[in-house]
């Protein structure tokens, strides 16, 4: 779905009741978890968390104009999504969040390359996403893009 906002607040006022809940819900654990080095910001009409162009100049490679995206959280049609380039990027990382997320929800894993599908509103496993924002730092994170994704 598309919003119009200009700040994660505004973004987030938009959403619809039962939505607005479970994104300021996790918005606040990625904020409580996630190394101080991220900033969060708008990012591609979602809620983003992105390594500031202070901490690496060069910026993204498909647009070098934008910082470094990590994490983003967005409301869709269908369901919660949470993208996490790191687990992505990292067979370590990956392989930790799909051994651990049966043990924190009932739900099963849905899940594209970087894509964590939340349609279950009332079973997400908020722990275990908290515990996934504290697995990389910015540094480590700019060490794995440009390793293996910017080429």
């Amino acid at each position: 779905m598309k919003y119009t906002a200009s700040t994660p607040e505004e973004y987030i006022e938009q959403l619809p009741v039962e939505r607005k809940t479970v994104i300021e819900k996790l918005r606040a654990i990625i904020l409580e978890n996630l190394p101080e080095e991220f900033e969060e910001q708008l990012s591609y009409g979602m809620l983003g968390y992105v390594v500031p162009h202070a901490i690496y100049p060069p910026g993204y490679h498909v647009k070098p104009e934008l910082p470094l995206p990590f994490i983003n959280l967005a409301s869709q049609k269908n369901y919660i999504a949470l993208y996490h380039s790191g687990i992505y990027a990292d067979k370590n990382i990956m392989s930790w969040f799909v051994n651990e997320f049966p043990k924190h929800t009932a739900q099963k894993l849905d899940m594209g390359k970087s894509c964590i599908r939340f349609k279950k509103m009332d079973d997400i496993p908020y722990q275990l996403i908290g515990q996934l924002c504290t697995k990389m730092s910015a540094e480590s994170w700019i060490a794995l893009y440009e390793q293996n994704i910017k080429k």
